[in-house]
């Protein structure tokens, strides 16, 4: 069995039952395997998980936190078992590494295993930093393509049974080609995730001209342009066009029929329903905003949409937990965060005008229903 790992594969898997005894465990589980990843740090895995922004330190501290056990481990190196998944991801790096005609079983194919069982801890954690099996696949395939353009020597199989084959186009990667020019997948993981970018979408000529609104879309721009007081809150009756303003303004950027200051700005419309769903067990929704602003503090050219943004009260929030407006009002002081926000004058008054902290952070644009004129 051993014979087809990579030297890699081989040390992660030893360096995984280091982990387990290291850790008080009894067991070597899927934990322990991306333990060892990240323990033996020079591997195609590791490099991909950097690729897509993982903090490596931050996240493997979270897995030993959710394993660690306190009892000490008594049993011997070759004693310890490995739980089922484990035993069947292994099985499966055999399959990841024939989909790519690779004579050998590498990191990568290890990480595609763990990532293709997704009812596991390391896979929710990994998912909720924007990271999962098809976007791990994708962007291999888009190295192996590289490779071959090079050398020649790879050529893609069909795919598994049951999957659906990858388009032919794909980013440039880590591994030397370049970017096309307002790519963003590298930097912005998370939020191409739960969110929908708005000037890519004009500029791919995916959204309806605006007609008039000529008074809001100046107003919107003169907030945004500001250095403080730069978080503008769109109001009106529902079916006004709150959200089209917000996207002729994406229009206008492409166009470049905005002020300096906003040249070279995303706006990216940030799905909260998506942002929420799924997130079963505790401090999953803060993990996945938290990972949300990380991206918006490191990219400061992008300006954050969030449609019927009273929900962000309340959204997520649990016994012991925090809600997504109390995890936004630090970076909206801060500066960090430049936001839209759209929302009736009903729910504005319920949620938004009772919180007064959230309220100072916002700056009022009334919309009135279109006329004739």
């Amino acid at each position: 069995m051993d014979a087809k790992f990579s030297q890699r594969v081989k040390d992660v898997l030893s360096f995984s039952r280091e982990e387990a005894i290291r850790l008080g465990n009894n067991y070597i589980g899927l934990e322990h395997f991306i333990l060892g990843l990240l323990r033996e740090g020079d591997g195609l895995a590791v490099q991909l998980l950097n690729y897509f922004g993982v903090d490596l330190k931050q996240f493997k501290a979270s897995i030993e936190d959710a394993v660690r056990t306190s009892n000490g481990n008594t049993l011997k190196m070759e004693n310890i078992p490995f739980v089922k998944q484990a035993e069947k991801a292994l099985k499966i790096t055999y399959l990841e590494a024939k989909l790519f005609n690779s004579d050998l079983i590498g990191t990568e194919h290890l990480l595609l295993a763990i990532l293709k069982d997704e009812n596991n801890l390391v896979t929710r954690k990994l998912e909720s930093l924007g990271v999962n099996y098809n976007n791990v696949k994708e962007e291999l395939i888009t190295i192996r393509k590289e490779k071959k353009e090079d050398t020649g020597y790879f050529e893609p199989k069909a795919e598994l049974p049951g999957e659906t084959e990858e388009p032919e186009e794909g980013p440039k990667s880590f591994s030397g080609g370049t970017k096309k020019s307002g790519e963003s997948k590298s930097k912005t993981p998370v939020l191409d995730n739960f969110g929908r970018d708005l000037t890519k979408m004009a500029e791919e000529n995916r959204l309806d001209p605006i007609v008039g609104r000529e008074k809001e879309l100046q107003r919107i721009a003169q907030i945004l342009s500001r250095r403080k007081k730069n978080n503008p809150i769109l109001i009106g009756e529902p079916g006004v066009g709150k959200s089209a303003i917000a996207e002729g303004l994406a229009l206008r950027i492409v166009e470049r029929k905005v002020s300096r200051a906003l040249f070279n700005k995303r706006i990216v419309t940030l799905d909260l329903a998506s942002l929420v769903a799924g997130t079963k067990y505790r401090g999953q929704f803060e993990e996945r905003m938290k990972a949300v602003l990380n991206e918006l503090e490191k990219n400061d050219n992008i300006i954050l949409f969030i449609d019927e943004i009273h929900t962000i009260v309340g959204a997520g929030n649990a016994s012991g937990s925090l809600d997504a407006s109390n995890m936004f009002k630090p970076a909206l002081a801060r500066g960090e965060l430049q936001c839209i926000g759209a929302t009736t004058l009903d729910e504005y008054r319920q949620y938004i005008e009772k919180d007064g902290a959230l309220e100072r952070r916002f700056q009022k644009i009334l919309v009135d229903p279109t006329t004739p004129e």
